[in-house]
């Protein structure tokens, strides 16, 4: 069994850059698992800086859902450590190419689309039944409730991935301005 390292804090905390010095430092074979999708000119410069910071000999790998058939892909079969960057990033691809129109939705709708996001937590999670992990996620629960339903429902969702995540981590860190507070 792998073991899980989880590292959470607000934007631009240093999350990522604290995830990549871990993998570094355990000398094993990285993939890297991006789960973000380049829809505008700034999140394609977004991942260009990222892949631009990380070590050429990492394997990435872009996926933010199905994570039970990701051993049919050769970079995860050759890794031994994934980095997983990010769960909130996968949650926004989930919910806005789930269809929902949150304005009009019924909370029961998602009610069940939440059940579907956690399947695919629990897909990822089981990864580590044979790798080790680590994986970022945004902390969004310290700011201001957001004023429209779809932000209110994120964040709602984004705690309870988070609260999930931090349950089976053998590791939790929150980091704020660089620094890293090992709360697990």
């Amino acid at each position: 069994m792998g073991r899980i390292t989880f590292i959470t804090g607000g934007a631009r905390s240093g999350k990522s850059t604290y995830a990549e010095k871990l993998a570094r430092e355990s000398n094993k074979k990285v993939a890297y698992i991006a789960t973000s999708i380049a829809f505008d000119d700034g999140m394609k410069n977004r991942i260009k800086k990222h892949r631009e910071q990380r070590p050429k000999e990492w394997k990435t790998i872009e996926k933010y859902r199905d994570f039970d058939k990701i051993s049919e892909i050769n970079e995860y079969e050759q890794s031994e450590i994934l980095l997983v960057d990010c769960v909130t990033v996968m949650l926004n691809n989930l919910m806005f190419y789930s269809g929902l129109d949150f304005d009009t939705c019924t909370v029961e709708e998602v009610d069940i689309l939440e059940k579907e996001i956690l399947l695919e937590v629990e897909k990822l999670l089981r990864l580590s039944s044979q790798k080790d992990m680590i994986v970022v996620s945004n902390e969004l629960g310290m700011g201001l409730v957001p004023a429209y339903k779809m932000g209110s429902y994120y964040r709602d969702i984004a705690g309870r991935i988070n609260q999930l995540v931090a349950s089976r981590a053998d590791d939790v860190f929150l980091v704020v301005s660089g620094l890293q507070i090992k709360l697990k």
